[in-house]
């Protein structure tokens, strides 16, 4: 309210670059990163020898620097190149977890602590090798999707060295949450916005405004109603009402001759006659309203 002494921050929403996900688009991104997810468990479990669960979740659309300002200072950073973009993608893992995954794959013991260093030759070696599989997977499951392979640029130590793409680049970033055994490590994955919408405009295009109507007609046709064939109404006094007792008899104006009225919520549409069918009591339609649709 003015002149409450709060200073509201604005900020500018630019439409020509909206940073929300159509439904539409959402979904196809999240089979992709659930299919990436699954193949890369299975990836890692049989990579370090042990039982490994990985789940897709918290997916969404916002710029390079906000995604680069909720990393971490200290973490291990996968840049990864896709041919034809400018702009690059981004593979982040706790430094703990690479460390742990890296003593599994040469056999050694879980019981030292784990070291808060950049890699070593090897280190790095094993984790580019690695990385090269997961990739594979990540190409597998986007299909179409990726307009080429994704490969490994540079491994980083410190998110602050991690130039990937300018900052007001929008990213398709997307959480998982790894599981080996007792422990659980945050990951993350973010790929450029651009390409993957234009080809979802491709793969997965838009519904045209002007099928609109048509959309609509057919959504309310698919909509469950309840029908109720029922005899005239009666207005009746309450007094009439709050002194009903059993055997007493209200009379209703509806004709013995006169079929049934067919209603759908409230409104009258068509009458109908008592019948048979099968072993079930049914109404028989036997004329339409003439204001009914």
């Amino acid at each position: 309210m003015p002149g409450n002494g709060l200073a509201r921050a604005v900020e500018v929403y630019d439409f020509g670059r909206p940073t929300t996900l159509a439904r539409e688009h959402s979904r196809v991104l999240e089979l992709a990163f659930e299919t990436y997810a699954r193949q890369w468990g299975t990836l890692l479990t049989s990579t370090i020898r042990a039982a490994t669960t990985v789940v897709a979740e918290n997916i969404s659309m916002v710029t390079y620097d906000e995604y680069a300002a909720s990393l971490p200072t200290t973490t291990a950073v996968v840049i990864c190149a896709i041919k034809g973009q400018d702009a690059k993608g981004v593979i982040q893992y706790p430094t703990e977890a690479v460390f742990h995954w890296i003593t599994r794959m040469v056999g050694g013991s879980l019981s030292a602590p784990v070291p808060n260093r950049k890699f070593t030759h090897i280190e790095h070696s094993l984790v580019e090798q690695f990385m090269q599989d997961a990739l594979e997977d990540l190409d597998y499951s986007f299909g179409s999707l990726l307009s080429a392979p994704p490969t490994v640029h540079d491994i980083l130590f410190n998110s602050q060295f991690a130039q990937a793409a300018a900052t007001d680049t929008l990213m398709i970033v997307a959480t998982l949450i790894v599981t080996v055994g007792d422990t659980t490590w945050d990951t993350s994955i973010a790929l450029p916005a651009d390409p993957l919408l234009d080809q979802l405009g491709t793969s997965n295009p838009m519904s045209s405004p002007a099928d609109a109507p048509r959309q609509l007609r057919c959504h309310l046709a698919g909509t469950p109603v309840d029908v109720e064939m029922a005899l005239a109404p009666v207005p009746v006094l309450p007094g009439a009402i709050l002194n009903l007792a059993v055997g007493d008899v209200l009379p209703l104006r509806h004709p013995t001759g006169r079929p049934f009225d067919l209603t759908v919520a409230g409104r009258p549409v068509a009458r109908a006659v008592g019948v048979t069918h099968g072993t079930r009591q049914a109404g028989q339609v036997v004329s339409i309203e003439e204001s009914a649709p």
